[in-house]
């Protein structure tokens, strides 16, 4: 009885042993629904090497970039692509948070159900930052300038309608009761560069695409918005301690795949997340 029964059960388990073991057949394409140079492209690129050497099997992982409407062009094509694992998206809050509340009439997927979810990659801060000239040098004047403004006085750029920088700025006129003018860019490496040149003249960053600029002085970095300040740059105060108590906005990044991937697959793309 007891062969019987084992030898059900490998007949029951040998296609999904088939698909563990095969898979991956091809590179893998890890989807970012934004341009190059922005943060959802920083990670994706930091993330891939590492994730691939953990599926072994010599597997290769590319990044393709399919920028448009804040992540949510990206993300509905992924729907639609064949559920064998072969094609995955690293996403963040505006296409899957945001966007669905936000946009009118919605977005054409449902956030949760329509896809494979696979893993969180982790949160990150976001950070204030405007041009060099921008008037008044400290976190408080630069704020007060805004509150003062008059309406559409300032413009804002983000990295695109529905971001997490565009619901970001729009918190921040809220809290003020001020109104700015918004000026969207198709990923936050453009947004920066924007903001440097003057197009914007403020804005509200994740603090990994704006880093390297703010090292160089390229954008002024005023202020983080998250709870406690950022240890790589432990001179930058948080919003919230320098002068608006209580603020606060991260950002969160993960990795989903289209509906219906197998659940061998699935297993195999979990483990390698998580010692990514």
């Amino acid at each position: 009885m007891r062969s019987w029964l084992l030898a059900g059960l490998s007949i029951l388990l040998a296609p999904v042993l088939a698909v563990a073991q095969s898979f991956p057949e091809r590179p893998i394409t890890l989807v970012t629904g934004f341009a190059p140079g922005g943060s959802t492209d920083i990670a994706a690129r930091l993330i891939s090497e590492r994730f691939a050497a953990n599926l072994g099997n010599n597997a290769r992982m590319v990044v393709e970039n399919r920028p448009g409407a804040s992540g949510t062009v990206a993300a509905d094509w992924l729907r639609r692509q064949a559920p064998d694992g072969h094609t995955i998206m690293l996403i963040e809050v505006s296409s899957h948070a945001i966007a669905p509340a936000a946009l009118q009439g919605g977005t054409p997927f449902e956030p949760v159900n329509d896809f494979t979810q696979i893993g969180m990659i982790g949160t990150a801060p976001m950070i204030l930052v405007t041009t060099p000239s921008f008037p008044g040098r400290t976190p408080g004047e630069v704020i007060e300038r805004l509150r003062a403004s008059r309406p559409d006085e300032f413009t804002y750029a983000t990295s695109g309608v529905g971001s997490i920088p565009h619901l970001g700025v729009e918190m921040l006129a809220s809290t003020l009761g001020a109104r700015f003018t918004h000026v969207p860019y198709r990923s936050g490496g453009l947004m920066l560069t924007a903001i440097h040149q003057g197009e914007g003249q403020f804005g509200i960053a994740v603090l990994a695409s704006a880093a390297g600029q703010v090292r160089s002085g390229l954008v002024r970095g005023l202020a983080v918005t998250s709870r406690e300040r950022f240890p790589s740059f432990p001179d930058i105060p948080t919003l919230a301690e320098s002068a608006l108590p209580g603020f606060e906005l991260t950002t969160w990044n993960m990795i989903i795949a289209p509906p219906g991937l197998p659940p061998a697959v699935l297993a195999q793309l979990k483990a390698s997340n998580r010692t990514a």
